[in-house]
């Protein structure tokens, strides 16, 4: 097997030793998945997130149009590296890649991961592109691309993060630069129709922050958690018909509690969130206008949910598994402006307008497979209901008669070779 063979390469720059070890490892992964109706997914379609509202014309609903398909985009390829030695520091570090990034299809090549990583002791660091703190090492085991999300954060980012333990306790900090997981906001100065980019979070200078409190006894593992970031939708704006600076920010701050449990055959897994703007962990939450200062910049105000997720898998080379998603738009806090210009309100969040309305979201997604070193075989069954309504002046959604349920089925099939 390839993920036997060791390379050993010279590393003229060791101190401990002259050698450098790289093992490659990879999958090739094909996804066949049915929808119900149409849903608001990436990567191809094999990165499902929510399904789309309804969409009526002449009393036909445009999105309840099932669709189908079998990819392996997401088959992934890389190198584990480890040695040599950096000022007493064991060195290791990863390179990874798949074929889901930015382009007009799909079939471009993605950085995954890259990183280095020094371990002494109870200590490590990490400098690199890594699993975002509250996505990587402590992923539900669904079949599914989207690993869990909307309802798990998810992102890989450029970080400089840092973890030490005394004993059973120890905490985890970092701090963030965005890339490829990145926050919404206005198309320009002049156009407030929202987009995503990386410019939000680098015209802010300030990196995102993390800190989390960890409890690590045996098969047990807990952490306490704040995410903290700050935005600036427009250094520029158009005012009285002239481009000019403006002085705008968003700052949202993100707890969060996670627990496991996995030892033996039974692994448990729950995480919850109160969060704000976290559009850049593909979550459905993100920021609104909520006034005009005196100079004709903005005011803004982080909305705000609650998001949970529970795992429970059970089995080794069949085993079966159980998750459970639930998020709810609290709005945020404040009333929104309304724009005498559009008549309406400035909301940027992931997906844009199409998920303004949406008040809440659920996901049952059961699923059974067959594992062995090589290779894994699965099918998952996804229900995903949304409650739409009515927008409310705070951002959240009306509790009136308006309400309305909108439910896709997935039936996703896996099939993966690993080297």
């Amino acid at each position: 097997m390839a993920a036997a063979l060791m390379v050993s390469l010279p590393f003229v720059y060791s101190q401990d030793t002259s050698k450098v070890s790289i093992k490659p490892y990879g999958f090739i992964r094909n996804y066949y998945t049915i929808d119900s109706r149409q849903t608001y997914s990436v990567i191809g379609g094999e990165y499902n997130m929510i399904p789309y509202d309804i969409d009526t014309v002449d009393g036909v609903d445009l999105n309840d149009v099932p669709q189908g398909q079998l990819q392996a985009l997401t088959s992934r390829f890389g190198v584990a590296i480890t040695g040599p030695r950096i000022l007493g520091w064991n060195a290791s570090g990863k390179l990874e890649g798949d074929f889901g990034g930015f382009g007009s299809n799909n079939m471009v090549l993605r950085l995954r991961l890259a990183y280095l990583k020094l371990n002494r002791g109870n200590s490590e660091i990490l400098v690199g592109q890594d699993w975002h703190p509250l996505s990587g090492g402590i992923m539900p085991d669904v079949l599914g691309m989207a690993a869990g999300a909307p309802f798990r954060p998810h992102s890989r980012t450029p970080q400089i993060r840092g973890t030490q333990y005394w004993g059973p306790f120890g905490y985890t900090a970092a701090l963030l630069w965005q890339l490829q997981y990145k926050n919404n906001g206005p198309t320009s100065p002049s156009n407030p129709a929202s987009t995503a980019s990386v410019d939000f979070a680098h015209n802010a200078i300030w990196p995102e922050a993390f800190i989390g409190l960890n409890i690590k006894q045996g098969p047990w593992y807990a952490q306490l958690g704040v995410d903290a970031q700050i935005i600036k939708p427009r250094p520029h704006a158009v005012i009285g018909g002239v481009t000019t600076k403006v002085d705008e920010s968003v700052a949202s701050l993100t707890p969060t509690l996670y627990a496991q449990y996995v030892g033996g055959m039974l692994s448990v897994k729950f995480r919850t969130l109160l969060a704000q703007n976290t559009s850049h962990l593909n979550q459905l939450v993100g920021y609104a206008v909520t006034g005009v200062n005196a100079d004709g910049s903005w005011r803004y105000s982080p909305m705000n949910a609650t998001i949970s997720y529970l795992n429970i898998s059970c089995g080794s080379k069949y085993r079966a598994n159980l998750f459970l998603g639930y998020m709810k738009n609290l709005g945020a806090g404040e009333d929104l402006w309304l724009d005498p210009a559009t008549n309406g309100y400035h909301i940027y969040m992931k997906g844009g307008e199409e998920f303004t309305h949406l008040n809440s979201v659920y996901r049952i997604a059961p699923s059974l497979s067959y594992n062995i070193k090589a290779f894994n075989l699965g099918l998952e069954y996804e229900l995903t209901a949304c409650t739409y309504g009515d927008l409310a002046a705070d951002g959240s959604v009306k509790p009136d008669d308006h309400l309305h349920q909108v439910v896709n089925h997935r039936l996703c099939a896996l099939v993966k070779y690993n080297f």
